[in-house]
């Protein structure tokens, strides 16, 4: 009863924040403003997604971004190609997260096996790949140097699209959420704390990791299509290996294994960099942003070593251990 009760006080609390954030627009809708929340909404989703990794079934990734990748390539030549119309913006989507789940699938077979330092760094070498081939083949994707592409004109709009990406990110919120409360998400759990238990449990590790990876890269996928759609171009830097380390730092700062965490941990992620670009124009000293963001990430692991959101969980349960201690004694 208690746990119910807890549950359905996050929803709450999660559901009044979705409502402000949804009525936001309506009283402030500055473009750069529109710009950068709804750039914390995709960023939000690839973070959720690598948290489902991470968080809640023990996997270190450095080569997540291949399927951020995957899905931001696939939307901008398809859209190329079938021209700026939202069926063929649905069918590049479509491309996409089909495309990063057989190779997901088949990048989990071949390394899941492996131990976790193993995986790690076998996953970056199927990154570096995959970067390889966009800078190589210049003939479909430009190399470096990239290329713009159109989008349907309801999409244009900058409303419009912040409330496309706020709806998308609530809906794989709510998938992944369901996801990972499902027995299978249970089992995952399980195989994080204890793999050779779960093991002798007569579970089968390798696939239940297997989908584990198949989810996450399909909800990455999303995430770069997205990200490409409101640039309206796309080159190599979107297989980048920074955007694998804000992933890593987003779901790490905001709380592992947590998904809200992991969208908190984009906004302030994203709203950190803006602000500290925006301080460089002001003063010399803030150009080595970088300098400072690395400082912010210090002080939040510190004050916060489970993550802002697990943090404030465990300060919550054990809050609620001393009083139900106190009332028994």
């Amino acid at each position: 009863m208690l746990k119910l009760l807890q549950s359905n006080k996050s929803l709450l609390i999660i559901s009044l924040i979705a409502v402000l954030t949804a009525l936001f627009p309506l009283i402030h809708n500055e473009r750069a403003t529109m710009i950068v929340i709804t750039h914390i909404f995709i960023l939000a989703i690839f973070a959720m997604s690598y948290d489902l990794l991470l968080g809640y079934t023990g996997i270190v990734s450095f080569g997540h971004v291949m399927f951020f990748g995957i899905g931001a390539y696939s939307v901008a030549i398809v859209m190329q190609k079938l021209g700026p119309t939202i069926p063929s913006l649905l069918i590049a989507v479509l491309v996409g997260a089909v495309l990063s789940a057989i190779v997901s699938y088949f990048v989990g077979m071949l390394s899941l096996r492996l131990k976790s330092h193993y995986y790690a760094m076998l996953t970056l070498a199927f990154s570096g790949l995959f970067l390889v081939i966009a800078e190589k083949w210049r003939s479909l994707t430009k190399g470096n140097d990239g290329f713009t592409f159109s989008i349907p004109d309801l999409l244009k709009d900058r409303l419009t699209f912040y409330y496309v990406s706020f709806v998308v990110l609530i809906l794989v919120f709510l998938m992944l959420r369901r996801f990972t409360m499902s027995p299978l998400g249970r089992v995952l759990q399980s195989i994080r704390e204890n793999e050779q238990r779960s093991q002798s449990l007569g579970y089968e590790i390798i696939h239940y990791k297997v989908i584990a990876s198949v989810v996450a890269g399909i909800a990455a996928s999303i995430s770069g299509a997205l990200y490409v759609v409101t640039l309206r171009f796309v080159n190599t830097t979107v297989l980048s290996f920074d955007l694998n380390v804000d992933a890593l730092l987003m779901t790490i700062i905001g709380g592992v294994g947590t998904l809200f965490g992991a969208i908190l941990g984009a906004a302030i992620i994203e709203l950190a960099h803006e602000q500290l670009t925006s301080l460089a124009k002001v003063h010399w000293i803030f150009e080595r942003w970088i300098i400072f963001f690395g400082l912010l990430y210090i002080l939040v692991v510190m004050l916060f070593p489970k993550g802002i959101v697990g943090t404030i969980r465990h300060w919550r349960d054990n809050r609620r251990e001393k009083t139900s201690r106190e009332r028994r004694g």
